[in-house]
């Protein structure tokens, strides 16, 4: 028999989970994954992680949500300096919307990065410190090895040639230390990360930049220090947030995950309904640039998504063709790769606009080298402050190991026909006839990515030369010098892209390509079918090896080298 105790128990428990007040939480401890990988597996671990959409999705529905009291985070160093910014965005948007906002963190930076969690934490109405922690706001420093006296000694020749001076991969192997450009770009992209960050902080706690500069040089501060300092507001463990929480938003509140929010809020839309509303295209572009299926990328550090051009293609196609797509977004993370791949992504983008359907690029953390090339036809740029974008050059070369080989006793013996037969190869030097065409290549595809960039940007062959060079800008100094048009997030390009497409300012914006697990494992019906594509690695050629060995970005001659995510 049925309690009807028990009955009137449970209906008054779903009464209360639909009808009481809401603390939302996010955990930032394994970071914010801005797009499901590629591969099923690497999608099916990821599931579980929380996702850029739901994050901004759901700050911006708890705007104008009654029941939504007040947001806690935990804020740790798993995010980079533009996605933080975006973060920080919404953060300042829910407290302008009413909304009481608590960071907390057992330390930032134990021994290790402070600065980009710290200033996140800054925007909030409230920062709680755990009191053995400490605030590591230390600042910004870029360190930068060079490997030629190494390969020297191992008895290795760096062979590289770039266009231009910025273009830095190649002095990591043929100098041993900065050269003047080198050190000049550098030197900016650290100021100009120093200014955003001790700006920002400054506004957020009252302070002034002299005196956040004063605390960052004696940083890391112990928590007792930042507490006398004023930038943290109460030293306390996580039950002590979490009480003070109840305190402010009532005994009865709730807690649940931005994310959980989002998706249980959300579900009515993403219901398939008869007739679909006119909306937006979002496609992802992230990292590495290879030709073929975007998915797994490389071995090397930073190389584990890459963009494929015949996926992104795909969507854009697909996007093109969809009556109900009015304009699309484009959201772009990545340091480059492939040239050509980068080229076959820049023309989807000038047919996309061709055919009527706006192109807003939205930049991520890193959108440089072959990551400007995919962005530069676009409509409108929209990047963060502290976005690394530009690097507008190419660099190609190789490592000949001759004496690596003669010092470890091996020999090689080698025929050949054709002059240029073993031009690729690491164990012969460029021949005359080789330099010549390297530097033909290295020409065409500067003049052809300068002269497409001056197109997009409205500018002059001559002002855009200024800005390349291979020199890489924060987001910040690019929209000063017009290779950005905006500065924001994916909200801010949503809203342009809307506006250009004369649509609702909630008109709904939709992923593309979208293909179900199904589709994934059939046979594509056609070179149009977006399954068609085979992943491959083919950025460097018939240097995709040597590139590897060495350590050389795998992608391909647009890229940026080194690891840019600033935490």
């Amino acid at each position: 028999m049925v309690d009807p105790g028990n009955v009137v128990k449970v209906v008054r428990q779903a009464r209360e989970r639909r009808t009481a007040p809401l603390v939302l939480e996010l955990d930032l401890t394994d970071g914010i994954v801005e797009v499901p990988p590629g591969d099923p597996l690497s999608m099916f671990l990821s599931m579980r992680r929380t996702h850029l959409r739901d994050v901004l999705d759901g700050l911006r529905r708890a705007r104008s949500d009654a029941r939504v009291k007040a947001l806690v985070v935990k804020v740790t160093g798993g995010a980079g300096l533009a996605l933080v910014q975006e973060v920080r965005e919404a953060v300042g948007a829910l407290r302008a919307a009413g909304k009481y906002t608590v960071a907390w963190a057992e330390t930032f930076g134990e021994g290790g990065r402070g600065t980009v969690p710290y200033y996140l934490a800054s925007a909030f109405d409230r920062v709680f410190l755990q009191p053995t922690g400490e605030v590591g706001l230390t600042g910004v420093a870029l360190e930068e090895p060079f490997f030629a006296g190494a390969l020297e000694k191992a008895g290795v020749q760096p062979r590289f040639a770039k266009r231009y001076e910025y273009k830095t991969m190649a002095n990591t192997f043929m100098e041993k230390a900065y050269t003047p450009e080198h050190e000049e770009s550098s030197r900016r992209l650290v100021e100009s990360l120093g200014e955003q960050l001790v700006n920002g902080v400054a506004e957020a706690r009252g302070l002034t930049p002299e005196r956040v500069r004063e605390l960052t040089d004696k940083g890391p501060l112990l928590a007792s220090e930042a507490l006398e300092a004023g930038l943290v507001d109460e030293l306390g463990y996580r039950d002590q947030v979490y009480a003070h929480l109840k305190a402010k938003a009532g005994e009865d509140a709730q807690l649940r995950y931005v994310a959980r929010y989002n998706r249980t809020h959300g579900l009515a839309k993403r219901i398939p309904q008869p007739g679909r509303q006119e909306g937006i295209a979002l496609i992802n572009g992230h990292g590495q640039i290879r030709l073929g299926r975007s998915g797994r990328g490389g071995p090397l550090p930073g190389q584990s998504v890459a963009m494929g051009s015949d996926t992104v293609g795909a969507a854009f196609r697909a996007a093109v063709k969809d009556e109900k797509v009015r304009a699309i977004v484009f959201r772009v993370n990545s340091p480059g790769g492939s040239a050509v791949a980068s080229d076959a992504i820049w023309r989807e983008v000038v047919l996309a606009r061709e055919a009527g359907k706006p192109v807003v690029v939205s930049m991520g953390d890193v959108a440089a080298s072959g990551g400007y090339y995919v962005a530069m036809a676009a409509d409108t740029i929209v990047a963060q402050p502290g976005t690394i974008t530009g690097s507008i050059g190419v660099v190609v070369g190789k490592a000949v190991v001759n004496g690596l080989l003669d010092r470890i006793g091996i020999g090689l013996g080698a025929v050949e026909d054709g002059a240029h037969a073993r031009m690729f190869s690491a164990t012969k030097d460029f021949s005359d006839s080789e330099w010549e065409r390297i530097n033909a290549s290295l020409d065409q595809i500067y003049a052809d990515f300068t002269r497409k960039a001056a197109e997009g940007r409205g500018m002059s062959r001559e002002r855009v030369h200024e800005l390349a060079r291979g020199r890489v800008w924060t987001g910040a100094d690019a929209r000063e010098s017009g290779l950005v048009d905006e500065l924001g997030g994916l909200d801010l390009a949503f809203d342009l892209a809307r506006k250009k497409a004369g649509l609702a300012a909630d008109a709904p914006v939709r992923t593309f390509p979208h293909t179900s697990p199904l589709e994934r494992l059939r046979p594509p019906e056609s070179s149009e079918d977006r399954t068609a594509a085979s992943a491959r690695f083919d950025g460097w050629g018939s240097l995709g090896g040597v590139a590897a060995r060495l350590g050389l970005p795998a992608a391909g001659p647009l890229t940026l080298p080194g690891s840019w995510e600033i935490r």
